[in-house]
């Protein structure tokens, strides 16, 4: 399919009725020779991204998007209808201009003669590894229609939870935000000022003050060097996240912290159970499923213990035993899926996990904005007594003096 592009068409077929579609080609005349091999009678066929004329659409692709698109392919092929028919009715009513390009070049791939994964596997960045696999294995077993609709239930899941995480950093966020607005002007202007006036009448100035007099003469003096540092932080930071070592190391720092350690675990330990189970009712193997949860998780200490959890069971050990050793997944997560193995249940009972867990990271990020609001009220008491003092001790020197 290389060097190939989209056509949308309208033909006429055998009994005189209309056809409209899209197919893959060369060139105008390769597809018109395409849709006569098949017994179609072409009227037009045009590039399918002149499509793209229409308006300004969206271009980014949100994992509501992939959501909204899986349940709706979902209803469609259980209402049975073919699934290049499928892509071509929901392309016809997205309003993400990229996104329904893609569809129809997906449709296009299946028409022809590609199975519905390779059609799809170019795009694996938007739709993500986990999403392309699981498709294959339910292409294999023949449970589209089931897979599809635990994709949807997943991806429409994952977006919420981001969804709630912005929500609730919004707050803390502006907080913080406004708090180094506020001490970066009185260190940069008030204090300043303040301390060039105590040194005019003759004041010893206090260490503290001093200190952050300094401080914001030197921001004043030197911001290209502040706002560079920072800036190449940030690009360290992200650097740093993109690496292997530099991730895990990141990761642990967060596992750390108090009120982020149990959202981290509570959302990582909720998406290995969920994808494991969609893992497994799709047909994949148990090594395989375990290995793709893992990396679904998108935490790194996760990862290496779903990768440690393969060797166990590859080894031969059986999964309610390897588990023992599996440090991250907190202990009720364990239990529940040892047990599945042993009732012969482990996809039902990884779904209990995946909702318990998802209960119990929806209610922690709900509430983040309450936990965090005493540790920001102290944070803020406390720059604000410390500029104060900077402030306030020369001026008790000063009415010392003058008394």
């Amino acid at each position: 399919m290389s060097g190939t592009t989209t056509f949308r068409y309208r033909a006429l077929d055998k009994a005189g009725g209309v056809r409209t579609g899209v197919i893959a080609a060369e060139s105008v005349k390769d597809a018109y020779r395409r849709l006569s091999v098949t017994g179609l009678t072409p009227t037009k066929v045009r590039a399918g991204r002149s499509r793209g004329a229409r308006g300004f659409g969206r271009t980014r692709i949100s994992g509501r998007d992939i959501a909204h698109f899986t349940q709706q392919l979902a209803v469609l092929l259980g209402a049975g209808v073919s699934i290049s028919e499928g892509l071509l009715s929901i392309a016809e009513q997205e309003p993400t201009e990229r996104f329904r390009r893609m569809l129809e070049e997906i449709a296009a791939r299946i028409q022809a003669g590609s199975s519905v994964t390779d059609a799809i596997e170019p795009h694996r960045a938007v739709f993500g590894g986990v999403y392309v696999e699981t498709l294959r294995a339910a292409e294999r077993s023949g449970s589209m229609v089931t897979a599809l609709e635990s994709l949807a239930e997943m991806t429409e899941r994952d977006a919420e939870a981001r969804r709630q995480m912005r929500g609730a950093l919004t707050y803390p966020l502006v907080v913080v935000v406004a708090l180094s607005l506020a001490v970066g002007f009185l260190l940069t202007f008030v204090v300043p000022k303040f301390a060039s006036m105590f040194e005019a009448r003759g004041v010893d100035l206090p260490l503290l003050t001093r200190a952050l007099q300094a401080f914001g003469l030197s921001v004043r003096a030197f911001w290209w060097g502040y706002a560079g540092g920072a800036a190449g932080l940030v690009v360290l930071l992200r650097l740093a996240w993109r690496s292997p070592k530099g991730r895990a190391a990141i990761d642990r720092l967060l596992h750390r912290a108090p009120v982020v350690r149990p959202l981290l675990i509570g959302a990582a330990t909720g998406r290995f159970a969920r994808v494991l189970g969609l893992c497994l009712g799709a047909g994949l193997g148990l090594l395989e499923s375990i290995d793709m949860a893992g990396r679904a998780s998108n935490r790194p200490l996760l990862i290496r213990d779903a990768r440690r959890l393969v060797e166990r069971v590859r080894g031969g050990d059986r999964l309610a035993t390897a588990l023992r050793d599996c440090a991250y997944l907190p202990p009720f997560a364990r239990r529940m899926l040892a047990a599945g193995e042993e009732a012969g249940e482990l996809t039902r009972l990884c779904g209990v996990v995946a909702r318990q867990y998802d209960r119990d990271t929806e209610h922690l990020t709900k509430n983040m904005a309450t936990i965090l609001e005493p540790v920001l009220i102290a944070v803020m008491t406390g720059v604000v007594l410390v500029v104060a003092l900077a402030i306030f001790m020369p001026m008790w020197d000063m009415v010392g003096l003058v008394g």
